[in-house]
């Protein structure tokens, strides 16, 4: 079972990791201001939820140490932010992509 949940874990973080550099270069080489928005928004998506499951692999699938676990919720804080900022940011980008139409 703990094999099969670091392989997940491992996985997810691979996917969301390459996803979040996909989407920085995407918002880095667009010249739409919009667009770049949006690129920087699902970049901050993808890069909070790799914090996420690097917390959740730090708290789940090793020992507790102290400094396991404050490492783990600092990640956790971090990519909690990073999530809803960038939730919040694409809201507001595809709100003047719809209204720019």
């Amino acid at each position: 079972m703990e094999s099969a949940l670091q392989w997940t874990f491992g996985a997810l973080v691979i996917v969301t990791s390459v996803l979040s550099v996909f989407y920085s270069y995407r918002s880095r080489r667009n010249s739409d201001a919009v667009m770049r928005g949006l690129y920087g928004a699902k970049m901050n998506i993808c890069l909070g939820l790799t914090l996420i499951l690097l917390a959740l692999i730090q708290m789940l699938l090793f020992s507790g140490s102290t400094l396991r676990v404050i490492v783990g919720s600092i990640f956790f804080v971090m990519g909690l932010f990073n999530l809803f900022a960038g939730m919040r940011n694409h809201s507001h980008f595809t709100k003047h992509r719809s209204s720019a139409r």
